[in-house]
């Protein structure tokens, strides 16, 4: 069974998740402290998050987070950030200024360059020469391992190989799961491609930007960021169904709905990477990891999810 790691998109995003570093840079320390007291030791960033003037806060906040936390707790975490593959980042040295901008934000905590998303739908030269640029940093010493996000089976393949010739591994490989993600007949494909290659598969947005959390009876829209309320209104209706079932398992496991939903992901072989924006959030997380679904419970839920014709928007980045 997989483990779970948890992401910080949030952290610095203010037209999605609300963010307000005055009020939540605290409470954020404290969710990560808390995050790794509870075993979560997969952490997932990136160079993008952040907007504008907070470009890159999310990096920013846990170099800081990592220089408070004793050295004893560093060495059996792995931070991954992303690299965006923007337009004008070109050629191979098109990341060497963004690697060295994130391992300074990072305090030199980097385990995992990924790149961020596919170009192979508008410009597909340009991510073959920034991964053969991450795989030059692999091959320099800089970096210990290499993933990627957003891509398909046959891209990902194509990678893989690509680096194999260089006798490099590629580690992992990071797309949109859950319960209610799209195209949950590709998510497939990627697994058999993922287990034949022995490439670890990680899971972002696995609650469905929080969609899975919220309780079947709920019948106020919760109080949140334009974009978020607007997905709501559409997904919460269609998931009524669904969300009685994770509540009902919740119920007869003492957990949450949060909780079914990790580790519904956990049992398709897929690392959630759960989202953290308090404590209470890395708590759950963590009891997750104690317990799993049994086949019936997973059956149940496969079916129900099979049955939402409403999901979460596609990612118009995920490659073939």
């Amino acid at each position: 069974m997989t483990s779970i790691g948890f992401g910080t998109w949030a952290w610095g995003n203010k037209v999605l998740w609300g963010y307000r570093s005055e009020q939540q840079d605290d409470v954020l320390q404290n969710t990560f402290n808390e995050a790794v007291n509870q075993g979560l030791k997969f952490i997932d960033t990136a160079d993008s998050y952040g907007i504008g003037n907070l470009n890159g806060r999310s990096e920013e906040l846990l170099g800081k987070f990592f220089k408070k936390l004793p050295p004893s707790k560093h060495k059996n975490l792995i931070v991954a950030t992303k690299l965006a593959p923007y337009p004008w980042r070109l050629g191979r040295k098109g990341f060497i200024s963004a690697f060295n901008a994130s391992k300074t934000r990072l305090q030199g905590k980097l385990d995992r360059v990924q790149l961020h998303w596919s170009t192979a739908r508008y410009a597909p030269w340009q991510e073959v020469q920034l991964m053969d640029g991450i795989a030059d940093l692999y091959e320099s010493g800089f970096i210990p391992q290499i993933g990627i996000s957003n891509m398909g089976p046959n891209r990902l393949r194509y990678f893989h190989n690509r680096l194999r010739i260089r006798g490099i591994a590629l580690k992992s490989l990071q797309i949109q799961f859950s319960l209610l993600s799209p195209e949950p007949n590709k998510f497939l494909q990627i697994k058999d491609v993922c287990k034949e290659l022995n490439i670890e598969l990680l899971a972002y947005s696995p609650l469905a930007l929080g969609v899975l959390t919220i309780p079947p009876n709920e019948k106020k829209i919760p109080v949140s960021t334009v974009l978020r309320s607007s997905l709501f209104r559409r997904l919460l209706p269609a998931s009524i169904e669904l969300r009685k079932e994770l509540n009902k398992i919740a119920l007869d496991h003492g957990a949450s709905q949060a909780q079914v939903a990790l580790n519904w992901c956990r049992a398709h072989d897929a690392m959630p990477i759960a989202g953290l924006r308090n404590p209470k959030h890395a708590k759950d997380a963590g009891h997750a990891f104690k317990w799993t679904l049994s086949k019936k419970e997973k059956q149940a839920l496969d079916v129900l999810s099979k049955s939402c014709n409403i999901r979460m928007p596609n990612n118009p980045l995920q490659s073939d």
